[in-house]
């Protein structure tokens, strides 16, 4: 952490420093995530990762912490999808992933506003929230006239991929990292093996090479 960093703790005002409570920060960043959200919903198959979009709430509020997105990002994607439902508007949280590109457990917070189960199966999961983000596209007019089809998982994932990065400022702000020892080499265990995966279910595939989940 920078010595910038170091004498401005919890959530404040940039660029004077001055100090907010984590209430404001939160209400406010829900506010620019719901614009950020409809935004995204206006280009068919668009995803934005939760790093982007943490990076761009800090930047067009003035708001910012030091505090990494997973502590608070959740904070206000609950309270969030709860008023959508309230208010009738698609799950535009389902459009918000992760590195890889999918919503992970996360997207349970979507079903529980809606007062549904949470899904327990990835798989199945990814899949929803995929079905999920049509809607979005389709409620802001993004889809094709026909209705559009969900993105698969594969597509999402490269999306995320090529979604912007932090600005090489912010990354030099951060303190660099200690060199690691070289560690000694180790024999690797079965456990370690890469194992192979079925592209449709994300299951482990045997020895046959046929998955037996979707076969």
């Amino acid at each position: 952490m920078s010595e910038y960093q170091q004498e401005r703790k919890g959530f404040w005002y940039e660029p004077d420093g001055t100090g907010t409570s984590e209430a404001i920060a939160l209400e406010t960043w829900a506010k620019a995530t719901h614009t950020i959200l409809e935004e995204t919903a206006a280009t068919y198959h668009a995803t934005i990762t939760e790093g982007a979009l943490a990076h761009r709430l800090m930047t067009e509020t003035g708001i910012a912490t030091a505090r990494p997105h997973p502590r608070w990002l959740p904070k206000l994607m609950l309270p969030l999808a709860a008023l959508h439902h309230r208010d009738d508007y698609p799950a535009l949280t389902a459009l918000v992933v992760d590195a890889r590109g999918w919503v992970g457990e996360r997207y349970d917070d979507v079903r529980r506003a809606a007062e549904q189960l949470p899904i327990t199966d990835p798989a199945e999961r990814e899949r929803h929230a995929a079905r999920a983000r049509l809607e979005c596209y389709q409620w802001a007019g993004s889809a094709p006239e026909d209705g559009g089809v969900p993105a698969s998982v594969e597509m999402t994932r490269s999306r995320a991929a090529r979604a912007p990065r932090e600005p090489r400022e912010a990354r030099a702000a951060r303190a660099p990292r200690a060199p690691r020892e070289p560690a000694a080499p180790r024999r690797a265990a079965a456990s370690d093996k890469p194992v192979n995966v079925c592209p449709r279910c994300f299951m482990a595939i045997p020895a046959t090479g046929l998955c037996d989940n979707c076969d």
